[in-house]
């Protein structure tokens, strides 16, 4: 039986002409690192600027009148409460309150919402939606295919970005939204971004992708001493690791609540029944007994995703994500663990391929910017 052919995004030969290394991504070719290399990538979009490619990304169209009641019954967060122009972070709950996926939505309108899903689980979410309706009138249209989805984030974003819209990008808020023109291209201009930097995130048709990719590199060229470099997925997940962002498939999934993952702020009990709410309620209620933890690695070695967390010899939990942290010059991780071994400064041991080292329960996020 012959493998299936891998997905590509649109930009998949400007990733091969620029050099990236190409690996296989949850089923999507996708580059992890140019030759500049991983650390380099991280810095810049830290200093600078980084361009990253995220049109692996799934877009479902939601309209209709019931657009809000719809998302509102079967995600966590209250997007009732969303104002044209705003998106926020949500995610799709199981009736045992665990996650079938984070996602954000966008409010164009009261009937008409957009929501961004992981690249893994899109099929995934589209069946758990579709198979979740209650008779609700509206029409759901699967848009992944439509969008290219370029990610421009660090400090330069912004004076970058100017340089190729007339769109006034200081007036966007932090999880806003306008619709506007990038290099004569009709674009969403978001306001989000997954690296703990201020940034942009631009969806735009994917037949207009490497227009797009090649001008805003070629504008960081002209902006910045040292450019806007593009950037893979490991630099992507370092930069989300050092901001503590939650990672699906590691931090959370469906065998992981919202509370147990620190993400009570997007599950809005108040708001009415949404799927998973009965289950969660009486979580909060009764109290987590494992909770996600960001740890500092205190000896030398590497914490790496999955490997066993031990206190005083006894195994107790499991890392979710551990990595270097470039920025930080220090080697970090999350884990799960129970929460009487959750407080700051509790000393734990991380079996390291057969090697107990030393690590520090510390507060998240380990990384956070200052603000302008």
């Amino acid at each position: 039986m012959s493998t299936p052919a891998l997905k590509q995004t649109p930009l998949n030969s400007a990733h091969r002409r620029a050099g990236g290394r190409m690996v296989d991504f949850g089923g999507w070719d996708m580059p992890v690192q140019y030759p500049s290399g991983t650390v380099e990538e991280h810095l810049r979009t830290r200093t600078r600027a980084g361009l990253f490619d995220v049109s692996h990304m799934g877009e479902f169209e939601v309209r209709g009148a019931d657009a809000i009641a719809l998302v509102n019954r079967l995600c966590s967060n209250d997007a009732s409460k969303l104002v044209d122009g705003q998106a926020h972070y949500s995610a799709l709950t199981t009736p045992e309150g665990t996650v079938v996926d984070d996602l954000l939505v966008y409010r164009f309108g009261p009937e008409h919402l957009l929501l961004v899903v992981n690249a893994s689980t899109t099929e995934k979410d589209w069946d758990w939606i579709a198979s979740h309706r209650a008779g609700e009138a509206v029409e759901i249209i699967n848009r992944s295919s439509d969008f290219c989805q370029l990610a421009l984030q660090g400090p330069d974003a912004l004076g970058v970005l100017r340089t190729l819209t007339a769109t006034p990008l200081e007036e966007i808020k932090y999880y806003h939204f306008r619709e506007g023109v990038v290099d004569s291209v009709p674009s969403i201009i978001s306001r989000t971004g997954y690296t703990g930097e201020d940034g942009f995130e631009v969806y735009a048709a994917s037949e207009r992708a490497e227009q797009l990719w090649d001008r805003i590199l070629d504008a960081g060229k002209a902006g910045t001493p040292e450019g806007v470099t593009p950037c893979g997925l490991a630099a992507r997940n370092t930069l989300r690791l050092e901001s503590a962002m939650a990672l699906y498939g590691h931090e959370i999934d469906d065998t992981t609540t919202l509370l147990e993952a620190n993400l009570g702020w997007i599950c809005k009990l108040a708001k009415g029944d949404f799927v998973g709410r009965e289950a969660l309620a009486r979580q909060k209620e009764e109290g987590v007994r494992r909770k996600l933890v960001g740890f500092e690695v205190t000896e030398r070695g590497i914490a790496r995703d999955g490997q066993d967390v031990y206190v005083e010899g006894v195994k107790v939990g499991y890392v979710t994500s551990g990595s270097p942290a470039p920025y930080l010059k220090k080697n970090i991780g999350m884990a799960y663990v129970p929460v009487e071994h959750a407080g700051t400064g509790r000393q734990l041991q991380i079996d390291v391929r057969g090697r107990m080292v030393g690590a520090e329960v510390v507060p998240t996020p380990f990384y956070k910017r200052e603000k302008q």
